[in-house]
């Protein structure tokens, strides 16, 4: 599954901005896959398995900026992707069990078929004596397992899903990276203003060292240059 794009990041910003805007991209990634993976679509379970192993790898890199929201969603991320894991394990064993099973089969009946020769009609002992038959049995009961354990392993799913939703498990993140995400949208914001702040300060120094200049200049002007002390002869 080809993972969303996250707008925004920016190299300038801090790590934890740049992080909790994926995160929320991740998460949103993940549940929203939710609906349809408990619908028991295989691919959307797949593809789950993967949100949730990118939300882990993402939590696992810069958690540490949300506390234990994240923490906890690491945790449950990877609990996720494990149950998911082997649920995915069973649904790609299943078909191939029962696709080497046809197998064997297919070879057997054209082996008892060349056995039967011109014979009118097959003889049913023939059958009892197929290569393969002693294979059936365990690959029937192999098959029956791995069914048997995709549908516990899916109930463990929907259980495990619907505790994390009761708990806020995923909801408690969203809310720790929004705050994360307010806190350095203030921050900017008050830089700016400082900045702005600062940048008025220093014109305002400028003009009034503009003016004084001004002043003393309009000073010179106006006043009469004094006359030269010359020395006056003896009477």
């Amino acid at each position: 599954m080809k993972a969303r794009p996250v707008k925004k990041l920016d190299p300038e910003r801090s790590l934890g901005e740049n992080a909790a805007r994926i995160i929320r991209v991740r998460l949103d990634e993940m549940r929203t896959l939710g609906p349809r993976a408990l619908d028991g679509k295989t691919k959307a379970q797949h593809d789950m398995r993967i949100a949730a192993k990118r939300l882990r790898y993402v939590l696992e890199a810069t958690g540490f900026s949300f506390g234990k929201p994240a923490d906890t969603a690491r945790r449950r991320a990877r609990d996720l992707q494990d149950l998911l894991g082997e649920i995915h394990d069973c649904a790609v064993m299943l078909p191939r069990v029962r696709g080497h099973l046809e197998e064997l089969q297919r070879a057997d009946a054209e082996g008892v078929r060349a056995k039967a020769g011109d014979a009118p009609d097959l003889d049913p002992r023939l059958a009892a004596q197929a290569h393969h038959r002693t294979a059936y049995r365990g690959l029937d009961v192999y098959a029956v397992y791995l069914e048997a354990r995709r549908r516990l392993l899916f109930d463990r799913f929907e259980a495990f899903w619907q505790r994390q939703e009761e708990r806020g498990t995923w909801s408690r993140l969203e809310r720790a990276v929004d705050r994360y995400l307010d806190r350095a949208r203030q921050a900017r914001r008050t830089a700016k203003a400082a900045e702005r702040a600062r940048q008025r300060a220093e014109a305002a120094q400028r003009a009034a060292r503009t003016a004084e200049a001004q002043a003393e200049r309009a000073r010179l002007h106006r006043e009469p240059a004094s006359a030269p002390n010359v020395p006056q002869p003896p009477s």
